[in-house]
């Protein structure tokens, strides 16, 4: 019995002391709420007033998780992100009892289902693909999806490690992202498109100029196929990065071609490029110093904007043309960037590529230029779309992100990324296990790659580069459909 009352005793000191804890705390903050001065709410409404950021900043995973509907959620939603998880899982992404999608948004693709399609034995298959055919090397292309640039830096060891393995593994290729070649990317032994960003990250000299002897030494990698010279991204159009300097390792600074410390800064766009005369004559130069298909990146901001280019290619010959261009949508990408850019600046994929194309064909340069759409394509519908509406090739970034792990916490620019793949934080690398994500990602590519031929053999042809605008309907604002070839036609259309 004694034993008892002194427990019981114990107990209630105990919690009278926690009791007596959170009064102490709860006065300390109320003195710190109201005389501090940054705050209005937590001035007026001590202690009370700090569940309104409480709850501000949790808001967006209770909506993740318990409020946002499937199709409801941005940038990505969950119909979107699961599909990949399927895929990346090598599940089946067979669904029942109808499609969960609101087919009366305007602009959804509808494709054009073929009354006698090919028979189940003679299923759409793809062909491998030559780009740069004029280069001492060119590369022929086996896959029409491919991994988008993401650098070293901007993504963890074990996150590229897994890409490059998965590349391999699914017979794509892996863009390297402005921050150079890494050994990380060339451990799958993948295809790598090697990115020129105006950084010249991995191929600059101590003045951040272009180095030839740099050129020629990634050039040896047989792993590097092709060249990008980036002119900007989709993320950010005319604005560059920074890599703080306390993130330059000794590993990273060797990597990019910076000193241990040194703030890695990108320029808004390459100095000595003034002009499309000036890029068609880094475009040779590239080219000639590495014997490899050289090709730009860029968002578009209209028309108007591009023509010159295609003029100015049209004037020197074909010869002088990339080799490939890659179309950043503006809808903004994996890249930390201000948001007044990543909603406003720059033409989204939807409009950006079937302008590019008809401008391309429109100066013959069809069978010289291939065209590579980015931008928020990474389910099978997207990537189909963008083959019809004229691109030859399709990479994404974010789609291989999700096929990672990426849960979409929104905090790829804050080093905390609890899955492994933004950070470098050795606490949170440790849950990216590359030995399981790098079949996740072929999984996923093999997964687009088999569902878009689908669609190819359902619409009617035998190879998903013959899908055209005419096999595409996009619904309108009264509900009905209009056939993307009457809204966009093609330059070959046009002329009929």
């Amino acid at each position: 019995m004694g034993f008892a009352m002194n427990v019981l005793e114990a107990l209630a000191y105990a919690f009278v002391a926690v009791i007596g804890l959170v009064a102490l705390i709860g006065v300390v903050l109320f003195a710190i709420d109201r005389t501090q001065k940054s705050d209005a709410i937590r001035r007026n409404y001590p202690v009370i007033g700090r569940f309104r950021h409480l709850f501000s900043e949790l808001g967006e995973f209770f909506r993740q998780y318990f409020f946002a509907m499937d199709r409801e959620e941005l940038p990505f939603n969950r119909a979107q992100r699961d599909w990949v998880s399927r895929a990346a899982g090598g599940q089946s992404n067979t669904v029942a009892f109808g499609s969960t999608r609101n087919l009366s948004v305007v602009g959804t693709p509808i494709f054009v289902n073929a009354p006698f399609p090919p028979l189940d034995n003679q299923h759409a298959s793809t062909e491998p693909m030559v780009i740069g055919e004029g280069a001492r090397l060119p590369y022929t292309a086996t896959s029409f999806f491919n991994i988008s640039g993401m650098s070293y830096g901007a993504i963890s060891k074990p996150a590229v490690q897994a890409l490059s393995h998965g590349a391999k593994e699914a017979g794509i290729w892996l863009n390297t992202g402005e921050g150079g070649v890494s050994p990380f990317h060339l451990e799958g032994g993948c295809d790598l498109v090697f990115q020129i960003g105006t950084a010249k990250f991995g191929v600059r000299d101590e003045d951040g100029n272009l180095s030839e002897e740099k050129l020629r030494k990634v050039a040896t990698h047989e792993s590097v196929r092709m060249f990008e010279i980036k002119l900007s991204q989709g993320a950010k159009p005319g604005k560059g990065g920074i890599l703080p300097g306390e993130k330059v390792t000794e590993e990273i600074a060797e990597i990019r071609g910076l000193r241990v410390g040194q703030d890695g800064i990108s320029p808004n766009r390459h100095r000595e490029v003034d002009s499309f005369e000036d890029l068609l004559d880094l475009i040779h130069h590239v080219r000639e110093v590495t014997g490899k298909p050289v090709g730009i990146k860029t968002a578009v901001g209209s028309e108007d904007a591009l023509r010159p280019l295609f003029e100015a290619i049209v004037a020197r010959g074909a010869e002088s043309a990339p080799d490939f261009i890659t179309l950043d949508g503006g809808e903004g990408g994996t890249g930390a960037a201000p948001m007044p850019l990543i909603d406003l600046v720059g033409l989204s994929i939807r409009e950006a590529l079937p302008v590019v194309t008809n401008l391309r064909d429109a100066h013959g340069l069809k069978s010289r230029i291939r065209l590579v759409a980015s931008g928020k394509l990474v389910n099978p519908g997207d990537v189909a779309w963008a083959l019809a509406a004229g691109a030859d090739f399709v990479t994404s970034a974010r789609g291989f992100m999700f096929s990672l792990g990426c849960i979409q916490a929104l905090k790829c620019n804050k080093n905390t990324c609890p899955t492994g793949i933004t950070t470098h934080d050795p606490r949170f690398q440790h849950g990216l296990v590359v030995e399981d994500k790098f079949k996740r990602v072929a999984h996923y590519a093999k997964g687009i790659i088999k569902e878009v031929e689908t669609i190819a053999h359902s619409v009617g042809v035998a190879e998903p580069r013959l899908m055209r605008r005419r096999h595409v309907r996009l619904v309108q604002p009264n509900g009905m459909t209009v056939g993307m070839n009457e809204i966009l036609p093609s330059v070959q259309q046009a002329a009929e």
